[in-house]
């Protein structure tokens, strides 16, 4: 008998975690999850304004290290750091995904307008590229409007989970679109406060993310 598939999640803060194995256990509880975090990669970028070369080589030493572990696919939940996870895609020969990819394609299956909420602003230029490419290559017009939610990710950082969930929810409330997108798999808490406030349909990367990895690998 087939054992179920390996996935190794890399994350760049703690807070990444708890929303994506939620979203394992309720969407495909019988994938094997391993959890690896390296919390320096978010104060290193925010230091260094730029992805560097030295931060993309060690992205790439940790997909190697996830294949030796046996990992059947890699996940990264580090919204911010496109480019260092294609090099390890072009380097590595099992499926990796970046965390927001999905979300993204099912946010340009069609012409739509659409809200980005985000937490963490050095991911918003490179989240704001990528699906408008991935909008162009599928030929659709997918008018974005991305908005930080100020407040909520200190709120997180400062163990007060109720105010950050409320920070969103609040903003989710306010969009005139339809679809809105949380950017950060942190946020994903915040989905039910959210929907509470508004009827606009709300992608989540983390939901997202495991649908895809269930239709890959399976």
């Amino acid at each position: 008998m087939k054992s179920a598939p390996k996935i190794y999640l890399i994350h760049a803060t703690d807070v990444s975690i708890p929303p994506i194995v939620s979203s394992f256990r309720a969407s495909w509880p019988q994938a094997r999850v391993a959890n690896l975090m390296e919390d320096s990669f978010m104060p290193d970028l925010a230091a260094e304004g730029r992805l560097t070369d030295a931060m993309i080589e060690r992205f790439v030493h940790i997909g190697h290290y996830c294949v030796k572990g046996g990992a059947d696919a890699i996940l990264f939940a580090c919204s911010a750091f496109g480019p260092a996870i294609d090099e390890c895609r072009r380097q590595l020969k099992i499926p990796v995904l970046k965390p927001n990819e999905a979300m993204y394609e099912e946010l340009v299956k069609k012409n739509c307008s659409a809200s980005l909420l985000a937490t963490f602003p050095p991911s918003i230029p490179s989240m704001v590229a990528e699906i408008t490419d991935m909008a162009k290559a599928k030929g659709t017009d997918v008018k974005l409007n991305t908005q930080l939610v100020e407040g909520a990710l200190a709120a997180l950082q400062g163990n007060q989970p109720d105010e950050h969930n409320r920070l969103i929810a609040e903003l989710a409330g306010k969009q005139q679109c339809d679809v809105i997108a949380f950017a950060q798999f942190s946020m994903a808490p915040a989905l039910k406060g959210a929907l509470a406030r508004t009827k606009t349909p709300i992608l989540t990367t983390p939901d997202s993310a495991v649908a895809k990895l269930k239709t890959m690998l399976a």
